[in-house]
This record gives C-alpha cells, structure tokens and sequence, in this order.
C-alpha cells in the first residue's frame, strides 16, 4: 500500500521517515549483515542499524505520546490520538537524535547516530518554525555529512561516509521541494555505494558494497518514500555472502590491522555513553586513538557515544572513567577468533539444556538475578531494551531452551517479538509475561532445569502470577491518573501498574501501598530499594510488617538506579 506523502519535512514526516527506516531496514537487515567485511567482518551491521532506529523511532513515538497526553490534561474532552497539533519539528529531531545516540549498535550505528544528530541541529535551529522545505533539508544533509565525518578519528573513502558526502552532494545540486532533494539525496548515495569496492580493497576482494553505505541508502530509501509516498527501486549492488577469511584484515581508519598473512586485529569492540565535558571527551579521543581503532565519538551537549575497537577493553573503560561517567557498557568479542585465538584452537562451546533470560531495571538486581543463574539485560530508566538486545541476550545464554522474563509490562511485545526471532534460529522459548523484576525474582525461585520444560515453566509462571507487584516512584510532570491528577514532584504508589496513592511522603506512600496490598493477604514481601530512596524506608516498612502482620516474611535487595525508588512484590 503506498505511504500518504509528506509536504514538508515536520515533526509528522520525522514520524513517518523513522517509522519506514525501521521496516526498511528489517527486511534488509539479514542481506547487509552477510556482506559486513569492513572494519570487522562481524555480520552484524544490520541488525545494529536496525536496533539504532529502532532505538530512535521509539524515541519520537514518546514525543508524540506525551504530547497527547498534554493535550488531553489541558483539554479532557480531546481523545487520544486526536490534538490540534502535535509537538515541534525541533522537539520530533531531537528526540530521533537523542534516541540514536543512546540506542546506537556498533560502527556503522554510532556514525548513522551522528548523521542524524547532525540533520537535527541545523532543523531543531530554524527558530519558530515547525517546518521545512528542500532548502532546510539540503543544509541538514550537509551538515549531518560534515559531522559523522568528524566524528570518526580516521576517516576511510568507500565506506558509508563517502556514501553520506554523495548524498549531499547531489542534493546540493538540485533545487525544488523536500521530495525531490530526498530524491536526489538517495539517487547520489546509491551510485555512491556502487563504486565503493573501487575504493576499497577489501571490499572488491569479497565483492561485495560497503554495509554501511547499503544501510543509509536504505534510510535514504525511506526518506524518498516520506516524501513522495512510493518507495524507490531497491539497491542494485553486490551482495554475496562474506568469505570470513577477511576477518580483521583491516582496522576502521584505514590502517591495516597485520602484516600480510596476519589475520590478527583488536579483540574486542567496547561501546558506552559518556556524560562529560567537551574538554575531557578531547582528551579522551586521544586517549583511546592510541589504545585502538575504529574510533567514532559522537554527541554532545554532555552526553556521547563512544566506540572503539581494542585489545585492553579494560584500559578502554578506564579511559571513560578518567573522563567522566560511562555506563551502559557493552563489550563484545570478536567471533569465534580473534587476536590470540583461531578457530582451530577453540571448539564450539556446547549448548546448556536450559536457561533463564531477565530483562532487570538497575546494576543491584542484575547481580541477584546473574546470581541465581539467569542471563541478564539491564534496563537503564527510560532506555528500554529493543527487541534485537533480547534477542542477543538469549544467544548469548547458549542454550537449547529459554525462559524469557521481560519484568515490565511494556516489553511484552518487544519480548514476542525476539522471541519469535529466536524461535527461527532453534532455540525453544518460552515467554512468561511478568509486569515487574519482583515478579520475576518469585518465578526464578520455583525454577528448576531439572523439569520438563513445559512443566517448569508452568511452576514460574504461576509463582509469578501469584506475586502482586507494586512501585514507588515520583512524578516528572503533571498528569491525569487513575488516583486523580499528580503535579511534578508528587511521590506515586502504584499497584499492579495503576496509580493508587498520590502523596507527598515516600515511607507514607510505601506504607499506604504496602497495606493496600496485604489486606488481601499474603506471606511474603519483598522490597526492592532504588539508589534513590530514603536509607529509613527500608527499616520502616519492615517493622510495620513485623508489628501489624504477624506470619508475614520480608525480604530487602539493593536495585541500585533502577528508575523507581521502591518495587514491592507479595506473594
């Protein structure tokens, strides 16, 4: 079915253009993995594209989101969905922006990131207008060309930078409306991808294009579509499968990684956001140029994305820490071999029987949930896991069967989704659909490998259903809830995902909850206490549980920064 054309490039035509680059990038996802030979032939540029709109689209649909829900507190009568108006062109890029920087996978994901944070600031800087034409949309092309290229230490020719400057380029060349400078745009960028084995010696060796490039052509794809409501003819470029004897024949700036008949290379790549100052991320570009390659650093505004490619990930890390504070840090090893180790000298690693995959919201439950055997993905607030992430999380668990706790009742259809995703690569999952991380520690602690499959996961999805969950938490912003209407500030007790308490006292709301919950019985409480909450709520609430509820147990764990200042379950 053809797309409604956008005008304009505004905060809709954001919408819409994130929304097509997902689904784009989902049906080529699996192509431009088998052609990733270039800096690490990993097979992985896809996905980590995908996850990075996927990161950033999500990032948007919150926008629009809490614009309704604006509207809906300034004017009740307005169904949702059904504003006069929806936010800023500036608010839709900035939050696209924000999104891919904090969502961005790999090489190719970090440098897509800073294209699209370049493209939003010259649009999120054209003062009060709420829209833009052809012009604003070549300068914020340009712009976003000249900064992903800064952004990389050593920047190489025949990879998706040379294919960005190609796209703006041609746009730069033609006049006319936001379709035909998309238009243009995806045009330059295309012929730009053709030619990129002639650039590029070991692209032309496994004959294929850069996965990269193939991956904004994509995107550019998708922002033709936008505009004119039909998507271009697809990429007509090379794409046979890698021959994975070029793994880690060359390093992301140019450099080769060995001497000739020397497959070695950086072991690990090691990404993290970094909140620091302009001053000390100068320094750390320094820094880690010298510990690696394949060095791209973007953001701003205090906060970055850092990746590289390194032997010491550890020295990586360090670096961070001495620039400021880096967190969400994820290094991956390189294949079955890397610096030290060929595949020869390494077998396969055997599948377990069975494991438990938990998504957990803060570093305290990660480590209870890892102690107790399962396979963790943190959750940071406000930054929920894509379905890509799961789907690496129960790879990474290397088991023939898997139980997946995705502990948040908004994951349920990103937690479906990996699950089926796993589902075609063999591995038997079962998803038990818990709203809340005290639910999953109640299901955890009936598992056991030892059962039938059927028959275990039929125990944990009871011990969970049995478990009454409940939060503490404190409200951003003024709001319409089921407990009537909170202000900013105001301290929220929330039971079984709806606002039952509004107050103005954290231990009176936990208490209130915490009564609520256990006039319909119980045996056991656990708590679960935020990095933020009070040292005394603790101590509170279980000498109120000793005195007013005789048979009943309590249970404390440390969450650390895990969004709520206190998660409650009862069981």
């Amino acid at each position: 079915m053809a797309q409604v054309p956008q005008r304009f490039f505004d905060a809709l035509a954001v919408r819409t253009w994130c929304g097509l680059s997902l689904r784009a990038l989902g049906r080529a996802r699996e192509e431009i993995d088998a052609i990733n030979v270039y800096p690490v032939a990993d097979g992985d540029t896809g996905t980590n594209l995908y996850l990075t709109v996927e990161s950033a689209a999500g990032a948007v649909e919150a926008v629009f989101a809490a614009h309704e829900v604006d509207e809906g507190l300034r004017d009740p009568s307005r169904t949702r969905g059904h504003t006069a108006d929806g936010p800023s062109l500036a608010d839709a890029v900035g939050a696209m922006a924000h999104g891919a920087l904090i969502g961005a996978r790999g090489n190719s994901g970090t440098i897509l990131a800073q294209l699209l944070r370049g493209m939003a600031e010259v649009l999120a800087a054209r003062g009060d207008s709420d829209h833009t034409g052809g012009p604003g949309l070549r300068l914020a092309l340009r712009h976003a060309a000249a900064s992903a290229r800064q952004a990389v230490a050593h920047p190489v020719e025949g990879t998706v930078l040379t294919v960005a400057s190609a796209a703006a380029d041609a746009a730069d060349g033609v006049g006319g409306d936001c379709a035909e400078v998309a238009r243009a745009a995806y045009e330059g960028a295309r012929a730009a991808l053709a030619a990129t084995p002639g650039q590029l010696a070991v692209l032309e060796r496994a004959g294929v294009v850069d996965a990269g490039g193939h991956g904004l052509v994509t995107v550019l794809a998708a922002l033709v579509e936008t505009f004119t409501g039909r998507a271009p003819a697809p990429v007509a470029a090379p794409h046979a499968r890698v021959d994975r004897a070029v793994e880690g024949e060359c390093a992301a700036e140019g450099r080769c990684a060995a001497e000739e008949g020397d497959e070695s290379g950086p072991a690990f790549e090691v990404i993290y956001l970094l909140e620091a100052e302009d001053a000390a991320v100068a320094r750390l570009r320094q820094r880690l140029d010298t510990l690696g390659d394949s060095l791209v650093v973007v953001g701003g505004d205090g906060l970055w994305n850092v990746h590289v490619h390194v032997d010491d990930a550890g020295a990586a890390v360090e670096a961070g820490v001495e620039a400021g504070r880096p967190y969400r840090i994820r290094i991956t090893h390189f294949g079955h071999g890397d610096a030290h180790t060929t595949k020869a000298e390494r077998p396969p690693r055997e599948r377990a029987q069975r494991a438990v995959v938990a998504v957990v919201p803060g570093e305290g439950l990660a480590a209870l949930y890892t102690e107790a055997g399962a396979t963790t993905l943190l959750a940071r607030p406000g930054e929920p896991p894509a379905s890509g992430e799961l789907v690496q999380a129960v790879r990474r668990a290397h088991a023939r069967e898997v139980v997946l706790l995705p502990n948040d009742a908004e994951l349920r259809h990103t937690a479906a989704a990996a699950a089926e995703q796993a589902r075609t690569e063999g591995v038997r999952v079962a998803l038990i659909p818990t709203r809340s991380a005290v639910q999953g520690i109640a299901a955890l602690a009936v598992h056991e490998s030892e059962r039938r499959f059927d028959e275990d996961v039929v125990a944990m999805t009871s011990a969970a259903g049995a478990t009454r969950h409940a939060e503490v938490t404190v409200a951003e912003r003024q709001s319409w809830t089921t407990a009537g209407i909170c202000q900013a500030g105001d301290v929220l007790g929330l039971i079984d995902g709806d606002v039952a308490v509004i107050g103005a006292d954290v231990s009176q709301v936990a208490a209130t909850v915490l009564d609520r919950m256990l006039s319909a019985g119980g045996e056991l409480v656990t708590l679960v206490l935020g990095d933020e909450a009070p040292e005394s709520v603790a101590e509170y609430l279980e000498a109120r549980v000793r005195e007013a509820y005789l048979a009943v147990d309590t249970v404390v764990h440390r969450g650390g920064r895990q969004g709520a200042l206190l998660l409650v379950g009862v069981e």
